[in-house]
């Protein structure tokens, strides 16, 4: 099952709308079981990681194991059930990590295995595919992406010099592991105030994933980010996504559409884009896993609305002073790093930086 969930966790950003699932079937004999196939869910969601190891093993998967990281579907979609190909290549037993919480499959498919004759064993790993599917469980479950805060902080809690000057906190190692935490996600998330502030690019700058690059998300209830914009004069290349409000101008929304960008609106909430139905509009549009970056209104405003399910905090080793920018908006860094709704992870030292994640309790 650990070799499942490593597969499974290659397909993390490039499978939505569906999960990333890592499969092996495995064929007992006397040393402990020999790997016939391998496979884990193809870009874009197809095709299904069961169908690559089935495909690989071929005849061969007739009376093995297949370990696999989430219950196979048992919905016709594009391609018919995993469940039935599982059973028709004649694999004895199954061994999956998670039930699956899409109402489509929720419990049909081990049902219709077991009805088959296989052998099923459930929650081996279950702790680890519950983090590797979070972003599928929360668009099926609570009708949203899974929601990821990313902060890069000074050692007095500052995001940016005063003035919202950007100024370099973390060093390059941690910088090196956001961009393959962009590349992980779905989606990238910022509020227009970080666009006007630092014009970001928030693609994937490691060599040779470039491809892996996120959508990009702005939050813009007014759409003032401007045609001159880094994710505007790009958005041909790397999708970016705008959310305003229903209220704001038409023709601003011409021009960015002109350059590339789809333009989506949604009600709006003292002044700003209703974050609920933000979120509710990217899920509806597939996106499973959303990374935040910035800035500090958009990230105290999904604090405020119990809408963070994971915060990583970078720390960097200088201080910016009393007169920086705050990393929450109108709040302390301490309402998310204190606060019961949350339970601290892990901690570790990159170079001079310390990283500490951050869980929904």
């Amino acid at each position: 099952m650990s070799v499942a969930l490593g597969l499974g966790r290659r397909g993390l950003g490039a499978t939505a709308p569906n999960p990333p699932v890592g499969a092996v079937l495995v064929a007992p004999d006397p040393t402990g079981g020999r790997v016939l196939g391998r496979g884990w869910t193809g870009r874009g969601g197809r095709p299904h990681a069961e169908r690559i190891a089935l495909e690989r093993a071929g005849a061969a998967a007739r009376g093995a194991t297949l370990y696999v990281t989430l219950e196979p579907c048992s919905h016709h979609g594009v391609t018919p059930p995993c469940a039935d190909a599982v059973i028709e290549a004649g694999v004895a037993r199954v061994v999956a990590a998670a039930m699956d919480p899409d109402p489509r499959v929720s419990g049909r498919g081990v049902a219709r295995l077991r009805e088959a004759g296989l052998a099923v064993t459930l929650g081996v790993g279950r702790a680890e595919a519950a983090r590797l599917n979070a972003g599928h469980i929360a668009r099926v479950t609570l009708g949203r992406p899974h929601v990821a805060l990313k902060l890069a902080v000074s050692r007095d809690g500052k995001v940016a010099a005063a003035g919202r000057k950007p100024v370099a906190i973390s060093g390059e190692a941690s910088r090196a592991r956001v961009h393959l935490m962009r590349a992980e996600a779905d989606a990238i998330l910022i509020g227009v105030g970080t666009v006007l502030a630092d014009d970001p690019a928030l693609t994937c700058r490691l060599p040779g994933m470039a491809a892996r690059s996120p959508i990009r998300v702005v939050l813009d209830s007014q759409l003032r980010t401007p045609p001159a914009a880094r994710l505007v004069a790009t958005a041909r290349e790397t999708p970016t996504w705008i959310i305003g409000t229903e209220d704001a101008p038409v023709d601003r929304e011409q021009a960015l559409r002109a350059a590339g960008v789809e333009v989506m609106r949604v009600a709006a909430a003292g002044g700003r884009c209703a974050l609920p139905e933000a979120l509710r509009l990217l899920a509806l549009r597939g996106v499973t896993r959303l990374m935040v970056e910035g800035g500090p209104a958009v990230a105290s405003a999904l604090l405020a609305a119990d809408l963070i399910d994971e915060a990583t905090i970078v720390t960097g080793p200088g201080t910016l002073g009393s007169g920086a920018v705050d990393a929450l908006e109108g709040s302390a860094l301490s309402d998310l790093t204190a606060s019961p709704r949350f339970a601290a992870g892990c901690r570790s030292a990159v170079g001079e930086d310390l990283w500490a994640r951050y869980e929904r309790a």
